[in-house]
């Protein structure tokens, strides 16, 4: 029996040495992945509960790297101290980690992302901002969608034909590149922001409300909103007090929005109440039993990491499949020979003592990247697939709708056709793409001041000059127009047609007449026409001229 074995295993390594080693390939006992969170926000509780679930899945699934453990070391870090936060993520950087997931600001992000090509250490980034590319970073990998498709999404409004927005966002990286790519997502659409304004993550109140003045005496009524959280709903109680979310006004929020509402259970009825009507975006995450089978044990998983108190978002779909990237090609990086070692080789060029001694490369990390980059399976935020630049295929957004006490859907966006559409996304991946407009449809929106009437988009600002109506104070045929004593009011014929074609615009007009003439003859047109002229020419007018008030 024994030599009997040992015929048919060299049999079987002459006929399939490739088979054979690939199923022989193992790891280390133990591969450490690195993340960098911010402990005390909703996002990084939501994170950290996805890794931590990943993580228990992957090592408990016989499949998946044979029998190696895979293990996080988590760090916290600081948001909204740019250099703090960027400090405290150098100094992970001196563990020996493969892969790191996060971090979840952008500001730091872009740090990272050169400390990690340095280290060649793949950066699991779910990252919005849209100037973080794997063109200028190696080795960033975008594992959710970029501000430039959610942008892409917003500048849909022009489905509504508002050809002109407003643009409040955070004054930080991530707020100025957001603003910077629907800039150009409106101007693909000829449409275009006429006013943008940033405020700091630390603005007072008295600077919030002045910053909302001074978009409410703007044309403008459509109003998009690029912040982070904090900010974003601060922002939005101030808008409700100076009545700014009543009738006529449109705010778009983007994807933050339904990121706070989606991971928090219960929301304060004021802030709820605040919200009415508000449109946000929403990574689209297609309906699966991986999915459903991860929301029904979240509150477990939650709980047991000491985040009880969050519930599952976009950001927590993506994260999970992120960790179950690295698994899978760790899988193929062992497979194909690869090995885990580190190598001090950085050095202080200067002379100083910035003792980058403590920073690791990763020997093989260019081997891992290539994997990563390769993978294609099947995740719980739909197929986790990468296109030559590094990004998702056929990213997409539910666009939803703030209404009562929740969220509605009122459609999707999909970059694969590019249009708003009632039909789930992956329904139009399997079809050949149709941009006709024709096709551009959402259901029906309940719009702040609890109306489904469309709201214009604008008014006439309150800074602009009126327009100057000269209306003739005839002596005959009064029923066509005249000045109505009384009230001093113009009234005729005429003037029922011009208010009339005036109701027709899709925007308000200042306006006022002024009569010219005494009424006790009909005034001389071709004089009136003479008083134009010449205030055209001198660039103003006394209209107290020649017994005329025009």
């Amino acid at each position: 029996m024994d030599i009997a074995f040992l015929m048919l295993l060299v049999l079987s390594l002459l006929l399939f040495p490739n088979g054979i080693c690939k199923s022989l390939a193992t790891g280390p006992p133990v591969v450490n992945i690195g993340s960098i969170l911010q402990f005390d926000s909703t996002t990084g509780g939501v994170v950290a509960v996805a890794i931590h679930t990943a993580l228990e899945d992957i090592n408990s699934d016989p499949t998946v790297l044979n029998g190696t453990t895979l293990k996080v070391q988590i760090k916290d870090t600081n948001c909204f101290d740019g250099f703090l936060g960027m400090v405290q993520a150098l100094q992970f950087m001196e563990t020996d980690v493969i892969a790191l997931i996060g971090p979840q600001c952008s500001t730091i992000s872009h740090t990272i992302s050169y400390v990690a090509n340095e280290l060649r250490i793949p950066l699991m980034s779910f990252a919005s901002d849209a100037t973080l590319s794997s063109i200028q970073f190696l080795f960033f990998v975008r594992t959710g969608p970029s501000d430039l498709y959610q942008m892409a999404a917003v500048a849909e409004a022009d489905y509504n034909h508002w050809k002109i927005v407003t643009a409040i966002y955070i004054d930080n990286v991530y707020g100025r590149n957001g603003i910077a790519a629907l800039d150009d997502a409106l101007t693909l659409k000829r449409c275009k922001i006429s006013y943008k304004v940033g405020f700091p993550s630390n603005a007072k109140r008295s600077d919030l409300i002045s910053l909302l003045v001074s978009v409410s005496s703007m044309e403008s009524r459509v109003i998009i909103l690029h912040t982070g959280t904090e900010p974003g709903l601060k922002l939005f109680s101030m808008a409700h007090q100076l009545n700014m979310m009543g009738n006529g006004y449109v705010w778009i929020a983007t994807d933050w929005l339904s990121a706070y509402l989606d991971a928090n259970s219960s929301v304060p009825v004021e802030t709820i109440s605040g919200l009415q009507g508000v449109l946000t975006l929403r990574p689209h995450i297609p309906n699966s039993k991986m999915k459903s089978n991860l929301v029904s044990k979240w509150s477990t998983q939650s709980k047991k990491y000491n985040y009880s108190d969050v519930c599952i978002n976009t950001y927590g779909f993506y994260v999970y499949d992120s960790v179950w990237a690295v698994a899978h090609a760790l899988d193929a990086f062992f497979d194909d020979g690869g090995r885990i070692s580190f190598s001090n080789d950085l050095h202080d060029g200067t002379g100083g003592t910035l003792h980058l001694e403590a920073m690791s490369i990763f020997d093989m990390g260019n081997k891992l990247l290539e994997k990563i980059r390769k993978v294609n399976f099947r995740g719980l935020s739909g197929q986790v697939q990468f296109d030559a630049v590094g990004n998702l295929l056929h990213p997409a957004y539910d666009i939803i709708n703030v209404i009562g006490n929740g969220m509605r859907t009122i459609g999707f966006w999909s970059n694969y056709s590019g249009l708003l559409s009632t039909v789930s996304p992956e329904a139009l991946d399997s079809k050949p793409p149709n941009t006709s407009l024709a096709n551009q449809h959402l259901y029906d929106v309940i719009w702040p001041g609890e109306t489904a009437q469309r709201p214009r988009g604008w008014v006439f600002p309150s800074n602009a000059k009126q327009l100057k109506i000269g209306v003739p104070n005839r002596f005959s045929f009064k029923e066509i127009v005249t000045v109505d004593n009384a009230t001093g009011s113009m009234k005729g014929y005429c003037i029922d047609v011009f208010t009339q074609a005036l109701a027709l615009l899709p925007y308000p007009v200042s306006y006022k007449f002024v009569p010219f003439g005494n009424g006790t003859e009909n005034p001389n047109y071709d004089k009136l026409v003479q008083m134009i002229e010449s205030c055209s020419y001198r660039g103003y007018c006394n209209y107290n001229e020649a017994d005329s008030n025009f």
